[in-house]
């Protein structure tokens, strides 16, 4: 940070840095795995934020599928009711409601994109270096 960061430039590190948390999530998620994603689905309320889906999709090297219904805690404690209650007959009719409102495709070169993920993961080391209590 210098004199010259804004609220902006705070704003726009806070919306990557989840990008980048989502990111070394999902790396590890298919290192352990061995399963390579092909889409990611994104749902809750920064799921709004374009430029965030944008930055993930570009950060992962897949497409991020943002559905018209964000809010899916709340829409899936719907759907259980109305199945506890017969109003939907299967889990498949429920999926079936599912609905893209948009995707957002990679469009960041592989060398840049590891480039970046390089400087996150310096980044992270840095600043777990200030937790480190002094010695007395």
């Amino acid at each position: 940070m210098t004199r010259g960061t804004t609220a902006a430039h705070i704003a726009r590190a806070a919306v990557e840095a989840i990008a980048y948390q989502s990111a070394e999530l999902l790396g590890a998620m298919q290192k352990d795995t061995g399963c390579a994603v092909q889409e990611v689905r994104a749902d809750g309320g920064a799921a709004r934020n374009d430029l965030l889906m944008q930055f993930q999709a570009d950060l992962l090297g897949v497409p991020v599928i943002r559905p018209k219904v964000t809010e899916t805690t709340a829409l899936g404690a719907a759907y259980l009711a109305g199945l506890a209650i017969g109003f939907w007959s299967s889990l498949d009719e429920i999926a079936a409601q599912w609905q893209a409102e948009r995707r957002f495709d990679p469009g960041m070169p592989d060398a840049q994109r590891e480039e970046r993920m390089a400087r996150w993961a310096r980044a992270v080391a840095h600043a777990r270096a200030w937790a480190v209590p002094e010695p007395h």
